[in-house]
């Protein structure tokens, strides 16, 4: 039995901190914060309550596992989950929408063609059927694998993107979310849509590796869920897994750095001068130089988390509008409408240029939770863009920060008609807020691990040069969102439990 630190209280880094417990372990977290869930939080006010980070949960099975392989009691008894159905609205510029369901490829099929037109949904179907030839070809060695020494293997894009013949030139291939749209999408609104699945996650469509296609995939096919109560829920419920199975949690314990003993990872030194001694350490927040001063965690030609362009290292934040509402929710309304603008160039241009989009894409959503709202007679909306992170934009200006949520209120009135006349009290979260509750710089949130690009969107492995020293979480492979980090956490446990040479769950 040994002795483990683990550097915050995330869900990759609960994840693991559970797992290595039942294997024998003991496990203490120290966490910066008088809370755990990291980027998983709950703002609550004057009856309504709100997710302030990711508010559905994709691959639910990564947490099925989690419970599963730690105790006796599975998931479902834990939290409720439902399916989202419909899955999404989507609103396009052009006055037309679509309502998709919730994995169903041919009902999907069905609505984008009585929407779009024949042949829309066709186009997209023919899309998602590559974007499944890309899960089987990607799968192991991007999200159930430990990232491989020899990580160029996913440097590769696995999207089998048609060729593309032309006269008396060479043939091309679709190599970027944008391409993807422009050639085989064809339709500017299925363009928009797969540009906004991409968007949502922090990636630029016009660099973003056509392996995105990914994360359509996953969403219709394996669907999408609603933890009741929100996210926070699943948050609360791993954390009592781990508190059943023994860890220890200190909260308000920021890590100064890592101890290092005989060239390995000995421990952690917190910002009080405290020295809490460790077999391992498990990194589960943004790795920063400052906690192994003089040591490089990466060799040349190693992935890593330094920024570069269009790659992974988490170059957006998101912008939060919550909307205390009068009225009474429709019975009718959809739970996640995506509001797409006329220009989607524009606002990519400006988001990852570190300016303020001003036709944002904005995503509308609407629980049907009695938990967020005092009575039936009210109703708790939030509103949510993709924007530029702290730094490029002052997101401290308050001006700046009313200003946009304006801009947000009024694109969402294509979705929720007389939204602003509603309002009873609109509460805005932007990087900043995120930055002071997770320690990203910036208030960054980690997109998931893609493959192709020359490996510029894979993240650091969770194995580093400095042996003792191990990383969980968005920040490390195979990436952000709840079940990536989810994955990260079972990736870890594994190498510590059975070494080097732990390759996955088989």
């Amino acid at each position: 039995m040994a002795r483990i630190a683990v550097i915050g209280a995330g869900m990759g880094a609960m994840s693991a901190a559970a797992r290595l417990a039942v294997a024998g372990h003991r496990v203490t977290v120290y966490e910066r914060s008088e809370t755990f869930g990291g980027s998983v939080g709950r703002h609550a006010q004057g009856g309504f309550a709100f997710d302030t980070g990711p508010s559905l949960l994709h691959l639910p099975a990564v947490y099925r596992d989690l419970f599963v392989k730690t105790g006796k009691e599975p998931l479902e008894r834990c939290v409720t989950l439902s399916q989202v159905d419909p899955a999404s609205r989507h609103v396009f510029a052009d006055g037309t929408s679509v309502t998709l369901p919730n994995a169903s490829r041919s009902g999907v099929v069905t609505a984008l063609d009585a929407a779009l037109g024949d042949g829309a949904g066709e186009r997209w179907g023919a899309f998602l059927d590559r974007a499944g030839d890309a899960w089987d070809r990607s799968r192991r060695p991007l999200l159930e694998e430990p990232l491989r020494p020899d990580w160029q293997v996913l440097a590769r894009d696995p999207y089998p993107a048609p060729v593309r013949r032309r006269l008396l030139r060479p043939a091309l291939r679709a190599g970027t979310v944008g391409e993807v749209g422009s050639w085989e999408l064809a339709d500017p609104r299925l363009a928009a849509l797969f540009d906004g699945y991409a968007l949502s996650y922090g990636l630029d469509p016009l660099h973003a590796p056509a392996s995105a296609a990914l994360l359509p995939y996953m969403e219709e096919t394996f669907g999408s869920w609603y933890v009741s109560g929100g996210m926070r829920a699943l948050a609360q419920a791993v954390y009592e897994r781990c508190l059943s199975r023994k860890v220890e949690f200190v909260f308000g314990a920021e890590v100064a750095r890592v101890v290092e003993k005989d060239g390995r990872a000995a421990g952690v030194e917190l910002a009080d001068g405290t020295v809490r001694e460790a077999a391992h350490v498990v990194l589960g927040a943004q790795p920063r130089p400052a906690l192994m001063p003089g040591q490089e965690l990466w060799r040349d030609g190693d992935v890593t988390v330094q920024p570069r362009p269009g790659g992974a290292a988490g170059a957006t934040g998101r912008f939060l509008v919550l909307l205390s509402l009068r009225g009474a929710r429709p019975s009718d309304a959809v739970h996640r409408t995506l509001v797409h603008p006329a220009d989607g160039a524009a606002e990519r241009a400006a988001v990852f240029g570190g300016r303020l989009a001003a036709h944002p894409t904005v995503t509308v959503l609407r629980p049907d939770d009695p938990s967020t709202r005092p009575d039936a007679a009210h109703e708790a909306v939030t509103l949510m863009a993709t924007v530029a992170p702290h730094g490029a934009v002052d997101w401290t200006d308050a001006a700046l920060r009313e200003r946009y949520a304006d801009t947000l209120i009024d694109t969402a009135e294509a979705a929720v008609p007389g939204l602003r006349e509603r309002v009873l009290h609109a509460e805005v979260r932007t990087p900043v807020e995120t930055e002071a509750e997770t320690g990203a710089a910036g208030g960054a949130v980690p997109p998931p691990a893609l493959a192709g690009a020359g490996g510029g969107y894979l993240h650091a492995g969770n194995s580093t040069r400095v042996p003792g020293l191990l990383l969980a979480g968005g920040w490390s492979h195979p990436g952000g969102g709840p079940a990536h980090a989810g994955m990260s956490g079972t990736l870890v446990a594994g190498l510590i439990v059975e070494g080097d040479g732990f390759r996955g769950s088989q």
